[in-house]
């Protein structure tokens, strides 16, 4: 990609964002504000599933959405890492990685000298107990964290509640809500209020960088230990399993049996004291059912959406992406974990109607991701797919290359942390080694190696010596200059490493892949009229539309042109 092409690229869209600021105060002015804006994000929920079950559906959740809602069905992320944090931060932002600075769950510090998790900050040590617990933790990200303090200092630029807040003097109410911590900071953005699920004890937490004690209602909802409700009962199937799309499938080889969780109905928690109860209740629906809880106690004692001022809750339902991981997304606990979540939905939406009225609610519903199926089920279906390891990768193919042209190996070699491989500059330029060409050996080595679709060198791809494919300007969206790594590693379609730090697992996204970039995008609410959108749109424009819809200025790093269906005839 040339950069006369990048620098015309980035021209039209800083002409597009300068033509929505000019256009805000007619859009707002021509409509009432809502009191209220709900952005709902379904971790792993990719863009066919709600419709894919909209028989099964009951009223008042997904079908309120899909059928009172402004529906686009070809929605897309536009980056290549499709990780939480990564979609979290655009859907929060309007931003691409390379903007948001968000560029994967983890990466490499090169100052610090080590792999960092993208929330973690040991300056803002969470506000009590209910830190990370590594003997139970199954994320490898959490592992990962040196400390338990959390804060969105790594965000590099404004998300939408940002802006809302600045736009009303600091007025607005802005909260996150989530079983992940990822999942709830980063849409609370750098001036909201962030709570998350601790495995640890049960409890939702918070840091020191929002609070220094917890408010009295958060210490009575944690001291009722709803957790406590689900020791010594089950996941069970909500219908009768005949009913059900893969109501034959309910023991399949290639799901993940868990700590005794099982792979068929009805899935045992264990008591509340077994070692991974709360763990076992986040792979389920029971983890959705207890962030709306939370969430509802927030609403009410916040006292949100009562006045003119515009509040905003983000609400991150993360049970779909545990389950997806354990069980593939084409699984009876898959499809009856749709169903449940919603449920969760009309509960939220009857109680959002109730305290505020929907008339007065902006709602927006996304995910951070989409997701792949099994290898094991694609297989079933004639499909070839198949697992890779990150250390033949890492200690294969790159070090052959390395050893063969430069008589040097491992040592160059910082590490694999998805999607990139860092290489050791020091030692690089310490040995008179030209690190593009290191680069370039290392890509061109990792390209021949089965399962790997592509290597793409970061020199070459800033400097625009690749060609335009939707390959290079997905990873090209993915590039920070400080954070992303030496070589980035894309997999073969529907070949990806499995292996959760010793775990192995059914499914898991973080391709540029089609699968995994693939979300629903749905407005409702306010304003709202029906309509279904097939023109292809992506993800990074939500986060400005929201901001013209509410009167605020786009997010800082927002350059992608507004869902203009959403201003109907405005």
């Amino acid at each position: 990609m040339s950069k006369l092409i990048t620098q015309a690229r980035y021209s039209g869209l800083a002409l597009t964002l300068v033509l929505a600021a000019t256009a805000m105060p007619t859009v707002a002015s021509e409509q009432s504000l809502p009191r209220l804006v709900l952005q709902i994000t379904v971790d792993q929920l990719r863009g066919d599933l709600p419709r894919r079950y909209y028989e099964r559906l009951g009223e008042g959740g997904f079908r309120y959405l899909l059928d009172e809602g402004l529906v686009y069905i070809n929605a897309h992320h536009a980056h290549a890492n499709t990780e939480t944090v990564v979609g979290h931060a655009t859907l929060a932002t309007g931003a691409d990685p390379a903007r948001h600075g968000m560029i994967g769950n983890v990466w490499f510090d090169r100052q610090e000298g080590t792999a960092v998790y993208g929330v973690e900050d040991s300056r803002y040590p969470l506000v009590g107990d209910g830190g990370v617990d590594k003997t139970t933790e199954i994320d490898p990200t959490q592992k990962t964290a040196r400390s338990d303090g959390r804060s969105p200092a790594a965000i590099l630029v404004s998300t939408f509640s940002d802006e809302l807040n600045l736009n009303l003097g600091g007025r607005s109410k802005i909260f996150g809500v989530s079983v992940k911590d990822r999942g709830a900071i980063t849409l609370a953005g750098h001036t909201g209020k962030a709570f998350w699920f601790s495995k640890k004890n049960g409890q939702f937490v918070t840091s020191q960088f929002y609070y220094d004690s917890y408010p009295q209602w958060v210490q009575d909802w944690n001291a009722k230990d709803l957790a406590a409700d689900y020791a010594g009962t089950a996941w069970h199937l909500l219908n009768d399993q005949s009913t059900y799309l893969f109501g034959d499938a309910d023991d399949r080889p290639y799901e993940t049996n868990l700590a005794g969780y099982g792979r068929i109905f009805p899935h045992a928690f264990g008591e509340r004291d077994s070692r991974y109860f709360t763990t076992l209740l986040t792979l389920s629906p029971a983890g959705d059912e207890i962030t709306l809880d939370f969430a509802k106690t927030l609403f009410e004692n916040e006292q949100l959406g009562q006045d003119n001022d515009t509040d905003f809750l983000a609400v991150s339902f993360s049970s779909t992406d545990y389950v997806g991981h354990i069980f593939g997304p084409s699984s009876l606990e898959s499809e009856d974990n749709i169903l449940r979540l919603d449920r969760t939905l009309a509960q939220l939406f009857q109680f959002i109607d109730e305290k505020v009225g929907l008339e007065h609610t902006l709602i927006v519903l996304s995910a951070d991701h989409g997701g792949p199926e099994a290898p094991g089920y694609l297989r079933e279906l004639g499909f070839e797919a198949s697992y890779i390891s990150p250390q033949e990768v890492e200690r294969v193919a790159a070090i052959n290359a390395l050893q063969a042209r430069f008589q040097v190996g491992e040592e160059l070699i910082r590490g694999y942390f998805h999607p990139y491989l860092y290489l050791n500059h020091e030692l690089i330029e310490s040995n008179g080694l030209d690190l593009a060409e290191v680069q370039a050996v290392i890509a061109e080595a990792l390209t021949r190696f089965d399962g790997i679709a592509a290597a793409i060198p970061n020199i070459a791809l800033r400097e625009g010596d690749l060609p335009e494919t939707p390959i290079v300007d997905a990873v090209l969206r993915n590039h920070h200059p400080d954070r992303s790594g030496d070589v980035y590693v894309v997999f073969d379609p529907h070949r990806f490493i499995n292996d959760f730090d010793g775990l192995t697992v059914a499914s898991t996204h973080g391709s540029p892949w089609q699968y995994d970039t693939y979300v629903p995008i749905i407005f409702a609410g306010m304003d709202i009229q029906p309509q279904r959108v097939a023109r292809r749109v992506n993800t990074t424009a939500i986060a400005p539309t929201l901001s013209l819809l509410v009167g605020a200025k786009p997010p800082s790093g927002a350059w992608e042109p507004v869902l203009v269906e959403v201003f109907g005839n405005n």
